[in-house]
């Protein structure tokens, strides 16, 4: 079952999308330990997360809501307040964490393991990665009022609007259909 999208161009941002429409009515997609392992599965970082705890959901919840607070608040000011200087310290020591560990076998097949450390440390230094590189200045946030999903603008024309055409796109294409429909009619 492949119930996360992966539409924002960055591992980190990615995860960030698991909290959809915090300006409104906020959805959590990370619910339980169980989910947090579907989205690590399905995020290409691990192939058996192996058992995960509240805690495990938590330390990541945490990571996520540090890193969205820090894409909101960079490159920071002197004026910076607490949270976001706190954001920055917790990205930054998840970022010391080791990565997950790849190896191949004989026939070529790729094998991805660790624990919540492991992924944790990837989407951490993604997020370092993100922050200070030439990437940045491509992040967007979706242009649906309520969507507050980030991703990294690489299309060709630097324009691009929606997080993505499946939900959030295809939602203003439908609404700007029916309001020249309507138009039309009267």
């Amino acid at each position: 079952m492949d119930d996360f999208v992966f539409v924002s161009g960055r591992l980190s941002l990615d995860l960030a999308g698991t909290l959809l429409w915090r300006r409104g009515r906020r959805t959590e997609l990370l619910r339980c330990p169980d989910d947090l392992g579907r989205w690590i599965r399905q995020a290409g970082l691990l192939d058996a997360p192996g058992p995960l705890d509240p805690r495990a959901l938590s330390r990541t919840c945490r990571l996520r809501e540090a890193v969205y607070t820090l894409v909101g608040a960079w490159p920071l000011t002197p004026a910076a307040d607490t949270e976001v200087r706190e954001a920055l310290a917790e990205v930054n020591e998840a970022a010391r964490l080791p990565l997950p560990r790849h190896q191949l076998d004989e026939d070529g097949q790729l094998t991805r393991t660790g624990g919540v450390d492991e992924v944790l440390g990837a989407v951490a230094r993604d997020a370092v990665d993100l922050l200070g590189g030439a990437d940045f200045a491509r992040v967007r946030e979706c242009l649906n009022e309520d969507c507050t999903r980030l991703f990294v603008d690489l299309s060709r024309s630097a324009n691009r609007r929606w997080c993505g055409m499946a939900e959030c796109g295809n939602r203003h294409k439908v609404a700007n259909y029916r309001k020249r429909r309507q138009q039309t009619t009267h």
